[in-house]
């Protein structure tokens, strides 16, 4: 026998079938319906937090607007090594062996040699092929420097780490302090090559991968925005006597002078 079917007046008519049609008890699903997606992705960027605070080991970030926004969230490493302490204690107990990250966890996969890294190079080549961008990014570069310059010297010898591509580091140094000996310290061969071109014989240039741990018998250390590094390790233990780090403008670390509000680019000073 074939199963009866309602028509629409018959459904209307069916036991129950009056609670489909009160508008509590449709709001009440179309909740539920939004509440479970809300729930489905919390629990995807909870394990994405969890993942990035752990996959080098308990890693850190002590940017100052993300503590004070979420309760000191960032010092993870920290609350590690001192489960029971109160969150509003954690800057006290600062782990120095710890692992760091400038990125909150949910955009740590930036700390990669990736997107970031990437988009920055394309910058440098986008200089590098316009002529007439160059001065304007030499401009504003010279006047961080020339800010900042008086509480470096005597400088004698300078590395600058990364800077093959469009060498303005040099150019500007080679102004600023002209009986200094400048190195390039750059992993790229082609990057270094392109730099000769500008630069001719005036400056030294090494192809390797800077080490950051160690000791550098330089007076300054300069370090690019494309840093493929960690940048918070060289803040805290500065390679050389000056390092001059270019960073987010965000990040003020130590004394420093903003390169490019259009840039979003600072230059920071920090001293051994």
């Amino acid at each position: 026998m074939a199963a009866a079917r309602l028509s629409p007046a018959g459904y209307r008519n069916a036991p129950g079938a009056w609670l489909l049609d009160r508008p509590g008890v449709a709001a009440s699903q179309l909740f539920l319906d939004g509440l479970s997606a809300r729930y489905v992705a919390g629990l995807a960027l909870c394990a994405l937090q969890g993942h990035f605070e752990h996959t080098r080991g308990a890693t850190s970030h002590y940017g100052w607007v993300y503590n004070v926004l979420l309760f000191n969230d960032g010092y993870h490493a920290e609350h590690h090594a001192n489960p029971g302490i109160h969150w509003t204690r954690l800057p006290e107990r600062l782990a120095c062996d710890a692992h760091t990250s400038r990125w909150p966890a949910l955009l740590r996969w930036l700390d990669a040699p990736g997107p970031e890294v990437r988009i920055l190079d394309a910058l440098e080549k986008l200089v590098l092929r316009t002529r007439w961008l160059q001065p304007l990014v030499l401009r504003s570069h010279r006047r961080a420097f020339s800010a900042l310059m008086p509480q470096l010297l005597p400088v004698r010898r300078v590395a600058i780490v990364g800077g093959g591509l469009f060498p303005r580091t040099a150019l500007i140094l080679l102004e600023l302090l002209p009986g200094a000996q400048i190195v390039i310290v750059d992993a790229n061969t082609r990057n270094l090559e392109s730099a000769r071109l500008i630069l001719g014989g005036s400056v030294e240039f090494v192809n390797q991968r800077y080490p950051p741990s160690e000791p550098c018998d330089c007076d300054l250390v300069v370090i690019p925005l494309s840093f493929d590094g960690d940048r918070t390790a060289i803040y805290r233990r500065p390679p050389s006597r000056a390092v001059l780090v270019h960073d987010w403008i965000w990040h003020p670390r130590g004394a420093g002078k903003v390169v490019s509000a259009a840039l979003l680019k600072r230059l920071n000073l920090v001293m051994r």
